[in-house]
C-alpha cells in the first residue's frame, strides 16, 4: 500500500461514517414519526398491470352487466350508446353519469405508471426547454460581448429583467396572459417559460466564458484573415465551452428541477404525479420519497454524462 493510499484511509472511512451517521438518523426519524409505512404500494405507480385506459368517447350514462364483462355507455337523450367489452377490469359502475374522456374500464395488459407517465413529460419537457435555451442563451451571451449598444443593451435588459423575477411569477404571466392571447398550449407556454428563464442565466455564462479567453486570440484570429463571426465560431467560442462546461452543466441540471414548477400548469409532470398519488392515497412520504430519487437519477445521470464528455474534450 502506497503512502498516499495510506494517508487517504482515515478520509474515506471518515466519509463513510458520516453516511452511516445520516442513514441512521433518518431511520430513527421515520421510527419516531406515528405512521404506517407502506412501500408495497409504489411499484403500482411505476408499473400498473391494469393496462391501458378505456376512456368514454361522450356523455353518458353508464350500465355494467351483472358479470360484470359488458360496459354499455348510453347518450342522455338515448341517440346512441356504445358497448366495451374488451376490458379487464371496470372503473365505472352502473347509473355512474360520465363526460367524455372519463376512465371507463382498463384493459388487459401492463402500462407506465402515473409516476412513469410525469417523468416522460418532464423529461421531454426540460429536453425542449433546454435546446431553445442553449439557443436564446447563445444569442444573448453574444450580444452581451458585442460592440453594436443595441444589441448589447438589449441583451443587458433581457438578462437582468429575467434573473430579477422568479419563475413561478413568469410562468403565470406567459401561461395565463401571453399563452391566453396567443392560444399556446400548457406544454407550449411551459417550454416558452423554461427556455426564457434558463436562456438568461445560458446567457451570463456565455458572456463570462467569452470574456475570459485572451483578448490575444481574437486579435490572431482576425491577423489571419478571418472576419468577426469567423472567429467567433472556430476560435473563441470552442475555447469558451471548455472553460463554461461545469457551469452550463449545472444549470441543466437546475433546469430539470426548475421543470416541477410547471405542475400549476395542466401538465402532468413528475411533480404534479406525485401530488396527484398523495392526494388519492394520502401516502406523502412514500411517494415524494419516490420522486425524489427518480429527480435524482435524472441528474444524476446528466452529472455522469458531462463529466465524461469533460474528459474528452480535455483530451482534444
Amino acid at each position: 500500500m502506497s503512502n498516499s493510499t495510506a494517508t487517504r484511509a482515515p478520509w474515506h472511512a471518515l466519509y463513510v461514517g458520516i453516511l452511516l451517521l445520516v442513514g441512521v438518523g433518518i431511520y430513527g426519524m421515520s421510527t419516531r414519526v406515528n405512521y404506517a409505512w407502506n412501500w408495497s404500494d409504489v411499484p403500482g405507480y411505476l408499473l400498473s398491470t391494469s393496462g391501458q385506459e378505456v376512456l368514454a368517447p361522450f356523455d353518458g350514462y353508464v350500465t355494467l352487466s351483472e358479470d360484470g364483462k359488458t360496459l354499455t355507455l348510453a347518450e342522455y337523450n338515448g341517440e346512441r350508446s356504445e358497448t366495451f367489452t374488451e376490458f379487464a377490469d371496470a372503473y365505472a359502475e352502473s347509473g355512474d353519469l360520465v363526460f367524455a374522456g372519463d376512465l371507463l374500464a382498463y384493459e388487459a395488459g401492463i402500462r407506465a405508471g402515473i409516476l412513469l407517465v410525469g417523468l416522460w413529460m418532464t423529461l421531454k419537457l426540460s429536453a425542449v426547454s433546454l435546446v431553445f435555451a442553449l439557443v436564446l442563451g447563445l444569442v444573448a451571451g453574444l450580444g452581451r460581448v458585442a460592440d453594436n449598444p443595441a444589441a448589447r443593451q438589449l441583451s443587458s435588459t433581457y438578462v437582468e429583467l429575467i434573473r430579477g423575477t422568479p419563475l413561478l411569477v413568469q410562468i403565470f404571466i406567459v401561461y395565463f396572459f401571453i399563452g391566453t392571447v396567443l392560444k399556446l398550449s400548457a406544454f407550449t407556454a411551459g417550454v416558452a417559460a423554461l427556455a426564457v428563464f434558463t436562456g438568461a442565466y445560458i446567457a451570463e455564462i456565455v458572456r463570462s466564458g467569452i470574456e475570459s479567453v485572451p483578448k490575444g486570440q481574437m486579435e490572431a484570429a482576425r491577423s489571419l484573415g478571418m472576419g468577426y463571426a469567423q472567429a467567433m465560431r472556430h476560435v473563441i467560442l470552442p475555447q469558451a465551452l471548455k472553460k463554461t462546461l461545469p457551469s452550463l452543466a449545472g444549470q441543466f441540471i437546475n433546469l430539470i428541477k426548475d421543470s416541477s414548477l410547471v405542475s400549476v400548469m395542466a401538465l402532468t409532470d413528475l411533480t404534479k404525479a406525485g401530488r396527484e398519488i398523495v392526494s388519492s392515497n394520502f401516502r406523502p412520504f412514500e411517494v415524494w420519497f419516490t420522486v425524489a430519487i427518480m429527480y435524482l437519477l435524472l441528474t444524476g445521470s446528466l452529472s455522469y454524462l458531462v463529466r465524461r464528455l469533460e474528459k474528452r474534450m480535455a483530451h482534444d
